[in-house]
């Protein structure tokens, strides 16, 4: 790198996940299968959404970017991972280790951010069933995922170039398995307290209006839930929304336990499992949760199955 950047590291060492041999050859297999399912998964559920056009509809079309998004975010660790897991030097360049971090923030944030349009459009969809098709139009919905692409661009933008730009010219051994924000900072030759404080600026201020959107969606619809009469009533307004509220709780409690934790609650160990967590697991799980628990995909996906082969019948 240039001298007038002050910056003479051009690489990162990874210490991996393990170095155990026979963890390895386990995690590999592990990491492998969940990389596929996910994959599976992610590729299925968008080209159901966009195949069948009984659900061509604002829910199931930030579902689809949400698994746009969830393939993306796994993609961007786990192929990185799979090929280090056997390596006895486990290196990224400079620029790579850059463009690794600037993915995984741009993708991380797009899902917090389309869970968050999700949250509202379930809002509307059971506190104003009647205006729903109104608001939920097809320009309101382009509007909320080019708000969602844009607040992960600008994330993610603001804070890779507020990493990488501090002088790196010591050590370069990073004690996890792809370039996070908190390792790249240890590594500094600087003090990062200014950097820091920027990022946490920006991630608190849209974190925050993610999170408000969640939670205010979700309290007009709890209030709005108990208000029905009916216990059958209550039960498909609660059906509606309770996938999205499933991914919600694991995504983002697994998140703020990882980073919202005291310093002095953190662990090397701990350190590197649960982003396995949020990097690979929620990524599969999301398009498992959904196609599960919801009835609607289920008996769409059946239909549509049925009348393709036997279309006499219909």
């Amino acid at each position: 790198m240039e001298e007038g950047n002050q910056t003479t590291v051009t690489k990162f060492i990874f210490l991996g996940v393990t170095n155990d041999a026979n963890m390895q050859i386990f995690l590999f297999i592990l990491f492998l299968l969940i990389y596929i399912l996910t994959a599976f998964g992610n590729i299925s559920t968008m080209v159901i959404i966009t195949v069948i056009s009984n659900l061509h509809s604002p829910m199931y079309f930030f579902l689809s970017n949400l698994s746009a998004s969830d393939l993306c975010f796994s993609t961007v660790v786990t192929p990185k991972c799979l090929h280090d897991m056997f390596l006895q030097r486990k290196s990224i360049s400079f620029i790579g280790c850059a463009l690794q971090l600037y993915f995984f923030i741009l993708f991380g944030c797009t899902e917090c951010y389309i869970l968050s349009a999700m949250a509202y459009d379930r809002y509307v969809a059971i506190c104003h069933p009647l205006l729903y098709i109104i608001i939920m139009n097809k320009s309101m919905c382009i509007f909320l995922v080019t708000a969602v692409y844009t607040g992960g661009f600008l994330t993610a933008g603001i804070d890779t170039y507020t990493t990488i730009t501090l002088p790196f010219c010591g050590p370069n051994t990073i004690n996890h398995f792809y370039c996070d924000i908190p390792p790249l900072m240890d590594l500094a030759c600087s003090d990062s307290y200014i950097n820091k404080t920027i990022i946490f600026a920006v991630v608190f201020v849209l974190g925050f209006l993610s999170v408000t959107v969640i939670l205010a969606s979700y309290t007009y619809i709890f209030f709005t839930i108990i208000k029905i009469r009916s216990i059958e009533g209550r039960q498909k307004a609660f059906s509606t929304c309770s996938s999205h509220l499933l991914c919600v709780s694991v995504f983002y409690g697994t998140v703020f336990f990882m980073y919202l934790r005291p310093a002095s609650g953190y662990s090397v160990t701990q350190n590197k499992v649960i982003p396995v967590f949020y990097t690979m697991v929620i990524p599969m799980l999301n398009p498992i949760i959904y196609s599960l628990r919801n009835k609607e995909v289920q008996e769409t996906v059946r239909y549509y199955v049925k009348k393709r082969h036997f279309p006499r019948m219909y």
